[in-house]
């Protein structure tokens, strides 16, 4: 018995050693639930962020695999990898997280752009992850404050903020800090739950009714077909928003005030990097966003008859017209 206890404690230990030992090719594997087309920037970076390593084209295999908007079929994608035999597999949002995450208790996690992993339960603690799992997170304390205090400086007399959140894990404590730093600054919040096209119409609905000074999109990117609600809906009620990510001000919303999601994937590859030299993700700390940006679409901005001050203009990352 004795003698069996050793072997499989060195089995176990065997398991962490460096992956590139295993192998001299290693194969990551990364699963999201958006297009490959709208999201080949995001592998771009990833592929940026690794040669940074030392990780060269050819050095190392990047499998990149996309659900294309139909989350149901990301536990197939993720099991699919993990049988091709992935040395790492990245996941990009919190859909791809959670699927990653149940099909595998072993295989090291890399996830990025998750809005809250404790809530989403994929970690133990930021700071001591536990586990298989590591990764970014999308959040942090200045995000909130910034898209407030941008949509004053935009609207002086800002009294009603409309909040619109999809329903999922952390919602609450979004919901929280949201409503601390609102009061703190004498906005009153609406808020509302969407999680499908009609639960959005209902929204709507409610809205036409409800006399917000402004929209606050919180979560996001919720697939094409919602943006686009949202954003036309925002249009018809000449209704100033700000959004969560840039995809929206892209598509044609106001204004957005988001984490760096590139750098994010940058810095991905670090954490790749140093599991394939043999650290375990139970020891690498979640991380924060460093990097934000802000967008701002003036052509909407002239539809909606407002005048962007120039204080928010020079704030600026990027100006559409």
């Amino acid at each position: 018995m004795r003698r069996r206890t050793v072997v499989l404690l060195a089995a176990g230990l065997a398991a962490w050693q460096p992956l590139l030992a295993a192998s001299n090719n290693p194969r990551i594997g990364l699963i999201g639930v958006g297009a490959q087309q709208a999201n080949q920037r995001l592998v771009d970076a990833l592929r940026d962020g690794l040669r940074a390593s030392g990780w060269n084209d050819g050095a190392i295999t990047l499998i990149d695999r996309w659900a294309e908007e139909h989350g149901g079929r990301l536990p197939s994608i993720a099991s699919e990898l993990i049988s091709a035999g992935v040395d790492i597999l990245i996941t990009v949002g919190s859909t791809a997280a959670l699927a990653a995450t149940r099909a595998t208790t072993s295989l090291p996690i890399v996830v990025v752009g998750v809005g809250n992993p404790l809530a989403l339960g994929v970690v133990a603690s930021l700071a001591h992850p536990g586990g298989n799992v590591t990764g970014l997170t999308l959040s942090s304390t200045t995000l909130i404050d910034r898209r407030l205090s941008l949509l004053r400086e935009l609207l002086p007399d800002l009294r009603r903020l409309a909040v619109v959140v999809r329903h999922e894990p952390g919602l609450e404590q979004t919901l929280r800090d949201i409503r601390s730093r609102a009061g703190r600054m004498g906005i009153e919040l609406v808020t509302f739950e969407t999680t499908t096209g009609q639960s959005l119409q209902f929204v709507f609905m409610h809205l036409r009714n409800d006399h917000c000074d402004a929209l606050y999109v919180a979560s996001g990117p919720l697939g094409p077909a919602k943006r686009t609600e949202i954003i036309d809906f925002a249009a018809q009620s000449r209704l100033p928003g700000i959004y969560s990510y840039r995809i929206f001000t892209d598509n044609g919303g106001l204004m957005s005030y988001a984490v760096d999601d590139k750098d994010l994937f940058r810095r991905a590859a670090a954490f790749v990097d140093k599991i394939l030299k043999g650290a375990k993700p139970a020891d690498l700390p979640v991380e924060e966003p460093t990097k934000f940006e802000l967008v701002v679409n003036l052509k909407t901005a002239k539809a909606l008859g407002l005048t962007v001050p120039g204080s928010i203009l020079a704030q600026a990352n990027e100006v559409t017209e």
